[in-house]
């Protein structure tokens, strides 16, 4: 099928891990130019070039979307190096051990500073990228904003406290924002968030598989008894959603986050 994507102009953030990796190749098998914006500049250089090899324009940067200045530069740098942008994926986020609760660290033992530190990749990454590529967005009148947020979004994760509130954030900024630029600059403006459920990558790995030994963890295991599919998602699962919220067959959505979770949000346990 023909999304109609081919020579859109893409920002992919956190486009060097596994999910946005796999939307970043994704994108460009559609025909789109591609900048991929991480903090981690071998690994963004390093996906650029692989997918430059399918014929698009693929471009990187090192950028931390949690600073304002960076993400400045970083959208005056795309917009010099592919024309314009038509297309924002934010994709940055993680969950960081010291702000989950286990046998070792109760509710009471968790810093501010790293809440703090975990808020502002899940959340304020998205907005602070929104804001910049959004004005250019605002100016053309058209384009897609897609926040990759996660099922703790909706459903709390009960040990992940302040991923899940971070996520939590992101949905409710996805619904804010895709009233405000459609009522403010232009319907034709649309945006709106996949919620990935569990998705083994390396960012996770270490909640769901024994470090030593490499079978499932107690949380793991858990964790499938709460999902229908009974299985962990891959990263390439991800896409299809993606493409599609992005591309003009999803023209009459926004506001919409659409979990892909194996059923996890669906079931009720009873």
């Amino acid at each position: 099928m023909n999304l109609g994507l081919r020579g859109k102009k893409a920002v992919v953030t956190g486009g060097a891990g596994a999910i946005c990796g796999a939307i970043a190749a994704g994108l460009a098998e559609e025909g789109v130019d591609l900048a991929i914006w991480d903090i981690a500049a071998d690994g963004a250089q390093a996906r650029a070039r692989e997918l430059a090899r399918s014929g698009i324009r693929a471009a990187a940067i090192e950028c931390d979307v949690t600073d304002e200045e960076a993400v400045r530069a970083a959208a005056e740098w795309t917009v010099g190096e592919l024309g314009t942008i038509d297309i924002l994926v934010n994709g940055v986020g993680a969950s960081r051990r010291v702000t989950t609760t286990d046998a070792q660290r109760s509710f009471f033992d968790i810093q501010v500073r790293d809440m703090r530190d975990t808020l502002s990749i899940n959340y304020l990454s998205a907005v602070i990228a929104s804001q910049h590529v959004g004005k250019i967005l605002a100016e053309k009148g058209s384009g897609v904003i897609l926040n990759i947020t996660s099922i703790a979004g909706c459903l709390p994760l009960t040990r992940a406290l302040t991923y899940s509130d971070g996520k939590h954030a992101a949905n409710s900024f996805t619904r804010w924002l895709a009233v405000h630029m459609a009522q403010e600059y232009s319907p034709r403006i649309r945006v709106n968030a996949v919620a990935p459920g569990f998705v083994a990558t390396d960012q996770n790995r270490f909640l769901l598989y024994d470090e030593k030994t490499g079978e499932m963890t107690d949380r793991c295991r858990q964790i499938m008894s709460h999902v229908p599919m009974k299985r962990l998602g891959g990263p390439d699962e991800i896409v299809g959603a993606a493409l599609w919220l992005v591309s003009d067959l999803a023209s009459y959505v926004t506001g919409a986050v659409v979990p892909v979770d194996g059923g996890f949000t669906a079931f009720s346990g009873v």
